[in-house]
């Protein structure tokens, strides 16, 4: 998509101005519901203390909510939690929403009981190209400070959209996935999380703005009103 510059850009202008259109576009994906049983698998959840990382307009927090957890959703981005405020009224929650770098937790050390960082973390990677392990490092030590032994983290991270097979979309984010395996010892799940549109039309208008042009064209070309996607799951047991 660019320079580094251009997609820090791209990015926080979708972040800041089109929180609205990130919604509409995630409510349709997840097209089987593999994403919950997926996290159910590393831990339970029910009533837990959970920190959300990168929340931004409230996918987990609202795939939760029926799970009655103490929940803190929390974000860098202030038009993303206004539009997650909407949601969460809609459906009736009330957690709290908190404005903070997920680098620098405002969260008491051993409050939660899972932390998961949903589509997140990842663009550390190429936002801080030289570097990223220092940053990324950052967030990880802050997770491992907040939750207490015996919990849980999750890290969600995207195995590519637009493709049948599931892979790191990038040589830099392969590189990332494996550090989390190698240095930091999570363990590693792939899982089906397709968008369901109502049409090929429809699934350009919804997408195109995050994901660009290209992939646009192949949605046409391959009359796709599903769209595939592949997420990651990395999580690990604090002992």
């Amino acid at each position: 998509m660019g320079t580094i510059n251009s997609i820090m850009d791209h990015f926080k202008n979708i972040y800041t101005n089109k929180a609205k259109e990130y919604h509409r576009m995630i409510v349709p994906e997840d097209a089987d519901n593999n994403l919950l049983p997926a996290l159910l698998r590393v831990d339970l959840l029910i009533g837990k203390r959970i920190l959300d990382l990168g929340s931004g307009t409230g996918r987990i927090p609202l795939l939760l909510r029926h799970l009655q957890p103490e929940i803190v959703a929390l974000d860098l981005h202030h038009a993303m939690l206004r539009e997650q405020k909407i949601w969460r009224i809609q459906a009736g929650g009330g957690w709290p929403l908190v404005q903070a770098d997920m680098r620098l937790l405002p969260i008491h050390t051993g409050w939660a009981q899972a932390a998961i960082a949903g589509w997140a973390i990842g663009h550390l990677r190429s936002w801080y190209a030289l570097d990223w392990q220092e940053q990324i490092g950052r967030v990880l030590h802050e997770m491992h400070r907040v939750v207490r032994t015996g919990g849980v983290l999750m890290i969600l991270e995207t195995m590519t959209t637009g493709s049948l097979t599931p892979a790191p979309p990038s040589r830099e984010l392969a590189e990332y996935y494996a550090w989390l395996e190698g240095e930091w010892n999570f363990n590693h799940e792939v899982i089906a999380t397709d968008y369901q549109f109502e049409g090929v039309e429809q699934a350009v208008e919804y997408t195109e703005f995050f994901f660009g042009p290209k992939l646009a064209a192949e949605i046409r070309t391959r009359d796709w009103a599903r769209l595939p996607e592949w997420t990651g799951v990395w999580s690990k047991k604090i002992e």
